[in-house]
């Protein structure tokens, strides 16, 4: 009910007007690991589960997790994986696409086809920042400008890459850097920056988001050029769009040359 969109609590009012029940959770502003527990802990109470309970779950969910774990390291490390995979496996980690099994077998099978694939050899190794987007096209369309999304920031969070190293429920959720604050947030992107040894970042926002006044933040605290691109209703990318990110793109390959 906190952060992502300010049209939350106004929704939640419509839906209990239908009738719909709603179980409110928030992500604390103060990103205190006290905070934290408290708001989860109202969430087992509503739902009358225990700790022991959750663990259980959590622990299964971050068996799968580890398989998304390995499509990133497939994309970024081994060059296999497309920046749409990446961005598409690890997003639907969110939900487990409502079938964990199911999920898991999706993703196990994904894993064998990427893995018999050749590397690709692209010039330019781009981070993508920001909500996922709407203009999925934008993978294929850097693509073919000699570019590759190696790192996807948000649909990775949404994967918990660093889930299996907390003690509990609450540590996992008290390390999930995007409800939080910019300045949590930043000192993933500069770790994955340098380890993913990316030249340029694409920074999407959503149209009317508070998020796009995180940008001016975002390119005074990160050493590296970055675009901003913005979404509205159209899932495609426009004319616009494509010629903004074609020059940024040829900017960045003089600048490799360069630096050569």
């Amino acid at each position: 009910m906190e952060g992502d969109c300010s049209n939350t609590k106004a929704l939640i009012e419509v839906l209990q007007l239908k009738g719909i029940k709603v179980h409110p959770f928030s992500f604390p502003h103060s990103h205190s690991l006290e905070d934290i527990e408290r708001e989860i802990k109202k969430l087992m109470a509503i739902f009358n589960v225990e700790e022991a309970e959750v663990e259980a779950v959590r622990k299964r969910l971050n068996e799968v997790r580890l398989l998304g774990k390995e499509i990133d390291e497939l994309t970024y490390i081994q060059n296999k994986a497309t920046g749409f995979e990446n961005h598409l496996y690890q997003v639907s980690l969110s939900d487990f696409n409502g079938d964990i099994d199911g999920y898991e077998a999706d993703l196990r099978k994904a894993i064998e086809e990427i893995k018999a694939r050749k590397a690709t050899d692209k010039k330019l190794r781009l981070g993508y920042i920001g909500v996922p987007p709407m203009t999925t096209d934008i993978y294929s369309f850097v693509e073919n400008l000699n570019a590759h999304f190696v790192y996807n920031e948000v649909q990775r969070e949404f994967a918990f890459p660093r889930g299996n190293e907390a003690k509990n429920i609450y540590e996992q959720y008290y390390d999930y850097t995007y409800p939080y604050n910019t300045d949590f947030r930043l000192l993933e992107l500069k770790k994955q920056i340098k380890e993913r040894k990316l030249d340029g970042i694409i920074h999407y926002t959503q149209a009317f988001c508070y998020r796009a006044v995180e940008d001016i933040v975002i390119k005074n605290n990160l050493d590296i050029p970055i675009l901003n691109i913005e979404g509205d209703k159209l899932n495609t990318l426009d004319a616009r769009t494509k010629l903004r990110l074609e020059a940024f793109l040829d900017m960045l390959l003089d600048l490799k040359e360069e630096n050569r």
